[in-house]
């Protein structure tokens, strides 16, 4: 099987080059009535003493609003600027906006490549990214349907998009569970019905030390009548890799055993190839009332994926490096085959003078996946004698490796009901109802070459651990907003989100009866077959859960609580504003399939912000900023527990304080200016022990000497209280200057952008930290020069033009107390020179 996916692999990439590719297929042939036509007219002299910058309409507050008029810290890239900055997937964007931060995930062991894990304003503990750990504290939202499970949300293909809406701080009003630090909204271009248009984009590109990648994307918009019209968006890209899968042996302790990876050893081994579609259809019913249907689907195919960071994507790569720059040593296969599609239907109309607006949307998403897990064997090995336990059935010792089979299966469906009254109106009210539910097949299969039969899960030979759960997610809210111009200047706002929310699992997770399946006496902490003699007695009462032995977890938990938001806006004059907000977001909480540990509940921020939107200079300059205090309640805390469960504690108190400042300035008529900076202090305010009170609530007194409720005495709190939050750096910021002139018969322009994020955290606790260390601050820079002439243009990039070893993240594939020493660090990608030849009709 290995070898006809090695074979597959070697063709795949270059049959993309051999075959018309669907994004360009659906342009051309759309665009073959466009060229009989007679070339476009030459554009009219500019007026060179002209310059403003152009007005930015939003809905992050559900209704269409100009920027500079929305009370809230926001920040928007818009088409012309995700272009121009060449932005194609969630890593791009990201490091133009400061609020957004991500961190590691279990490093492709619990989820792989095209998830993405969101974090803003420093709202981040870290966690290992399991199955059964929290919801996001982040939500993302592609036009009006969220796109957020629960390992992350779905990394979208940035072409053809209107704008991307980043909203900083608590969202729990108008958005609800997911978006308790703040939201993302990805907002696509629309069916136009007035009139045809299309385009096309080839892009190559060359990764300093790696291989050649490519882009091929198109799009049309076919209107059928005057009220009806269809766009369609189609993508295939090939992910060069750049790290290496180097040959190596390697010898475990306890047997002798000596492992060699000589037939998977390989250059650029982290590859992805990529294709999808998008299409979305306007229906003008009438004057009052539209319909869009819109389905989007991708298929992606990574390999090398426990070598790729979940939450940016393909784009970035974790290395050992102990075993070399931009390489690892990994012993058996690793690849992701990701399938998905979400289905979506708005409905807008009028009734008498509301606008009335209803949303439902469905995802299904499928990944088969396989990962090396050969660093849990050899370090628990090394360090505990593990592969001693380990032996066929001749009695014979063996390579205790473990590889991970997993299959995994999500859906999710959403209704929202909102309408809104005139925006004109002195009193405007935005109110809703909402209800979602989503569902995690898990299967995960921990395999060990030759295991005895008596040491395998029964039913399934060579595995020593088996996951079989299903985990259910529901949440329904009321919500709505109230806002009163109480003068001319002045404007009070209030909302409120009213929520239930439930949370399940059910299955089987744990090893054969041939090792401990518990870690106590205690029946009910027993899991694996050891749970099912306890709960079942003898095999033969045993009930197979989808091939499963039996169910040795089922547990729930509902809860319902509400968020509020109050604000008030003074407008100093048509230019200028200053508001004040207190909001509060959540997130739900949720059950451990540990046995003896009690549910986690909903975690809350509370956000305390002065900010201000301000044009100046007959609208050349906007300068907007946002100070804040964000108190973060009782907040979930995920990470590997005794046997190597995860578990999620309510871990204290912590406290983030923020200023954020975004500038826009158009200094000449060739000359634009961008800038976007954030300092953010996040720490804790109490200490973090490890372990509950009797109560269920985290303790917070440990000094020295304290036993912690195994009997183990303690040295102190595992993060005492300061101890800044992980993963977000004190100071994040992006520049960008982008110079456009007159060249020949067309328009040239430069273009350099630099972004930089400073030192931080891997993870809160002190021992975890002295393995996993901090991360190093950075300074990217990207520098673009191009040439448009009427409908034709050609850009030449190149992305971290000095070639800098920029750390994203870091992670182990197992506990960092056990497999800290061998970290994987996730650097963003190579020097990357590209070229793009791009038309539109």
């Amino acid at each position: 099987m290995h070898a006809s996916k090695q074979k597959q692999r070697m063709n795949g990439p270059y049959q993309g080059f051999r075959k018309l590719p669907l994004a360009a297929a659906v342009a051309l042939a759309f665009a073959a009535p466009v060229w009989a036509q007679d070339a476009a007219p030459a554009q009219p002299q500019k007026d060179k003493e002209a310059r403003t910058l152009n007005t930015v309409t939003v809905t992050a507050q559900k209704r269409e609003e100009s920027l500079q008029k929305v009370p809230i810290s926001l920040q928007v890239l818009g088409n012309t600027q995700l272009e121009q900055q060449n932005v194609a997937s969630f890593s791009d964007y990201a490091k133009l906006i400061p609020s957004l931060s991500y961190g590691t995930a279990g490093g492709g062991v619990f989820s792989g490549p095209g998830f993405v894990q969101v974090y803003m304003r420093g709202v981040a503990s870290g966690g290992d990214g399991n199955h059964s750990g929290s919801q996001p504290s982040v939500g993302m939202y592609l036009d009006e349907q969220p796109i957020t499970t629960i390992q992350g949300a779905l990394d979208i293909h940035m072409y053809d998009i209107d704008r991307v809406e980043a909203l900083a701080g608590p969202q729990g009003t108008l958005y609800g569970a997911s978006s308790q630090a703040g939201t993302v909204r990805i907002i696509t271009r629309k069916p136009d019905p007035s009139g045809y248009a299309a385009g096309f984009a080839i892009e190559g590109s060359a990764i300093d030390g790696g291989g050649i990648g490519h882009v091929l994307e198109g799009f049309v918009n076919l209107p059928i009548n005057s009220g009806t019209a269809v766009r369609l968006v189609g993508w295939q890209k090939h992910d060069a890799g750049y790290v290496d899968n180097l040959h190596g042996t390697r010898t475990y302790p306890t047997s002798g055993i000596v492992d060699d990876n000589g037939n998977l050893a390989e250059k650029n081994y982290n590859t992805a190839d990529t294709a999808g579609i998008r299409g979305a259809l306007r229906w003008d019913i009438n004057d009052r009332w539209t319909l869009t249907p819109q389905i989007i689907a991708q298929k992606q195919k990574a390999y090398g994926s426990a070598g790729i960071d979940p939450q940016v994507g393909s784009a970035a790569a974790g290395y050992d490096p102990s075993t070399g720059d931009m390489a690892v040593k990994h012993f058996y296969p690793e690849s992701s085959d990701d399938r998905w599609y979400q289905a979506a239907m708005t409905l807008e109309g009028k009734v008498g003078n509301f606008d009335l607006t209803y949303v439902f949307s469905h995802l299904k998403r499928d990944v088969d996946s396989e990962s090396d897990y050969s660093d849990y064997g050899y370090w628990y090995d090394a360090i505990a004698g593990y592969g001693a336990s380990f032996y066929d059935d001749n009695g014979a010792l063996i390579n205790p490796a473990q590889y991970i089979q997993a299959t995994d299966g999500y859906t999710r469906t959403s209704h929202e009901l909102r309408i809104a009254s005139p925006q004109d109106n002195r009193v405007r009210v935005v109110a809703g109802l909402f209800w979602q539910e989503q569902e995690h097949q898990i299967h995960q299969r921990y395999r060990v070459d030759n295991l005895a039969d008596p040491l395998s899960v029964t039913g399934w030979p060579d595995t020593l651990w088996l996951t079989q759960q299903v985990r259910r997610d529901r949440d329904q809210a009321i919500f709505g907003q109230v806002s009163f111009d109480a003068t001319d200047r002045l404007e009070l706002t209030a909302g409120g989100r009213w929520f239930k929310s439930s949370n399940s699992l059910k299955g089987y997770f744990g090893f054969a009866n041939g090792y401990s399946s518990g870690s106590s006496l205690d029946p009910v902490d027993r899991y694996g077959e050891a749970g099912c003699l306890a709960q079942y007695g003898a095999p033969a009462n045993w009930v197979s859960f989808e091939g499963a032995p039996c169910v040795v977890v089922d547990k729930g938990v509902k809860e319902s609580d509400a968020t509020y938001r109050l604000n008030a806006t003074w407008k100093i004059d048509d230019k200028r504003l200053v508001y004040a907000t207190w909001s509060q977001g959540y997130r739900p909480g949720g059950i451990n399939r540990r046995g003896t540990l009690p549910p986690y509940v909903s975690d809350f921020l509370t956000n305390y912000e002065l900010g201000w939107k301000t044009s100046w200079a007959n609208d050349t300059l906007t300068f907007n900023g946002a100070l804040f205090r964000e108190d973060w309640k009782d907040f979930q805390f995920s990470y590997l527990g005794q046997n190597g469960l995860t578990e999620i504690r309510n871990a204290n108190q912590a406290r983030i304080d923020g200023l954020e400042l975004d500038m826009s300035w158009a200094a000449t008529y060739n000359l634009q200016i961008n800038g976007s900076f954030a300092w953010y202090d996040a720490k804790l305010t109490e200490n973090f022990c490890g372990w509950l009170k009797p109560d269920g609530t985290s303790e917070t007194v440990c000094p020295a000497g304290t036993l912690d409720p195994n009997g183990n005495v303690v040295t102190g709190p595992q993060a005492p209280s300061g101890t800044s939050l992980p993963i977000t750096p004190k100071f994040k910021g992006a520049l960008n200057a982008r110079y456009t002139f007159d060249l020949g018969s067309g328009e040239a322009y430069w273009q350099a952008s630099l972004s930089h994020a400073g030192k931080r955290r891997v993870d809160m606790r002190n021992a975890e930290t002295a393995l996993l260390g901090y991360l190093d601050a950075y300074t990217l820079v990207d520098l673009s020069a191009g040439w448009r002439k009427d409908s034709w243009s050609v850009d030449v990039f190149l992305k971290n033009a000095f070639d800098e070893r920029a750390q994203m993240s870091r992670f182990a594939q197992c506990a960092a107390l056990t497999c800290g020493a061998e970290p994987y660090t996730v650097i963003a990608q190579p020097r990357t020179l590209g070229v793009r030849f791009s038309k539109e009709f």
